[in-house]
This record gives C-alpha cells, sequence and structure tokens, in this order.
C-alpha cells in the first residue's frame, strides 16, 4: 500500500479541487453501526417505525422511539483517526470540501468547516411549520427524562419538532444535493471513503466525478462500483488509509 499512497499523495498536491466523499464506513470506526450489515442498526430496530409516515401519524411515538434509539446508537462516539485526517488535509489547504451521507455530525467535531450533508445532521431539529432549526440533544433529553410527553414543540410556534435529517419515505433536501452534484462535477480528484456506494442518489456522486475527468480515490473494505474505475483503489481500513495518505501528502513521513 505505501507505493500507492505515495503516488496518491502526489496526484493529490496538483489537484486544484479535492472533495470527499464519506459513507457509514468512516463513522462504523467510532463505534456507529452501519445500517444494514449484520449487526447494524436495522437488525435492532424496525425501519418502518422511522418512516415519514409514523412522523406524520404518530410523532409522540416516533419520538420517543427516535429519542432511545439515538441514545443507543449516536451518544458518546468520538471522531476517529479518518474523521481527523480529514480536516487536517482540509484545514492544510489541500481538501476543499467534504460531501458526507453520515447524519453524526462526527466531521464537524473533528474540525471540518466544509461539510456538505446530503442527509442532514442528527445534531439539529427543525420545526415543521416555521422552520427554525435549533441544537437537537435537549430535546432528545427532555423526551427522555419524561419531561415532555413524546414530540417536543417548537418554542416560537408550537409546531411540532422533527429530527433534521432525511426520513425513510422523504425526498432529499435539493440545496445539498444540488452543492454535492456540482462539486462532483468540478472535482480533479474525487475521494470515496467508507462507502457501499448502494444507495442513491448519492452513490451516483463519484461516476459523476469521473464522467467530467476527476480522479478517483477510493478507500473501502469492499469493493465498489467505482473500483474499476478508480486511479487508486484502497481495500483497506479507513482510518489506516486516510492518516497515511494525510501524513504523505502534509510531509509528516
Amino acid at each position: 500500500m505505501h507505493a500507492d499512497i505515495a503516488a496518491a499523495a502526489d496526484r493529490l498536491r496538483v489537484a486544484d479541487s479535492v472533495v470527499a466523499f464519506t459513507g457509514a464506513g468512516v463513522s462504523t470506526a467510532s463505534g456507529i453501526p452501519d445500517f444494514r450489515s449484520e449487526g447494524g442498526i436495522w437488525e435492532r430496530w424496525n425501519p418502518d417505525d422511522f418512516h415519514v409516515r409514523r412522523f406524520r401519524a404518530d410523532p409522540d411515538g416516533f419520538w420517543r422511539d427516535r429519542a432511545a434509539m439515538v441514545a443507543e446508537v449516536y451518544d458518546g462516539p468520538e471522531p476517529n483517526a479518518a474523521h481527523e485526517a480529514l480536516a487536517d488535509l482540509e484545514s492544510a489547504g489541500v481538501l476543499d470540501r467534504v460531501v458526507t451521507q453520515n447524519v453524526d455530525g462526527l466531521h464537524t467535531a473533528a474540525g471540518s468547516e466544509n461539510v456538505v450533508e446530503i442527509h442532514g445532521s442528527g445534531d439539529r431539529v427543525a420545526c415543521t411549520d416555521c422552520g427554525t432549526r435549533r441544537a437537537a440533544d435537549p430535546y432528545y433529553e427532555s423526551v427522555r427524562a419524561g419531561e415532555v410527553d413524546g414530540a417536543p414543540r417548537c418554542p416560537d410556534c408550537d409546531g411540532v419538532l422533527k429530527p433534521d435529517v432525511v426520513l425513510f419515505g422523504e425526498a432529499m433536501p435539493t440545496g445539498p444535493l444540488g452543492t454535492a452534484k456540482r462539486l462532483a462535477r468540478e472535482a480533479d480528484a474525487f475521494l470515496v471513503v467508507g462507502s457501499s456506494l448502494t444507495v442513491e442518489p448519492a452513490a451516483s456522486l463519484p461516476g459523476r466525478a469521473a464522467d467530467t475527468g476527476a480522479d478517483l480515490f477510493v478507500a473501502n473494505l469492499d469493493p465498489t462500483r467505482v473500483s474499476e474505475r478508480a486511479a487508486f483503489d484502497f481495500r483497506a481500513d479507513v482510518t489506516e488509509v486516510l492518516p497515511a495518505l494525510r501524513d504523505r501528502v502534509l510531509g509528516r513521513g
């Protein structure tokens, strides 16, 4: 892997626009299970309980289940070496943006400032009436403590609050997805990190980048739909590949 890391680092140094696209494989290294594999989130929880239909029909029950799931899955994990490597590359001016499918907020916690969250962020809630967004933690805590009986309400207009993430059956927000598509078209180098590339429309972003001439860099344990098109295809742990690539790009090793 060392020779490929050196060659990949050389390619990144001369790229004018570098974008990273991250999936669940980045978060699993922090202890957050993925959704669909053995032992994943949807083996522990029924995905129908988190469908947008459930939220609309039974917001109180939805919120009680959501608060319990968030406590089990998302409370406690910290950024790992892959998150930190991407933040370091951004800080050094090498990486322009991170586009992520993840809703855990760990890229921001690691120090990345230019993050496009195409599936939203679990760190926020949004009012279904006035659209105001707020930090999510106080509302989850109040539901778990029984201070509110189900769905919390907006302090401004009394509208029902909703986790600011894309639920099953819900359309993706056009703004972040449009930004992600533009970044893919404009990138000279496009890093695919910890994504199986199975969930559309996000899965098409690397192909879009390759179609417009970007070099693809893939870091994933398993082959992906773009592995054969990749200039560099690392079948390895992202917490090993990304720090090694960062160190080589920044002359640390």
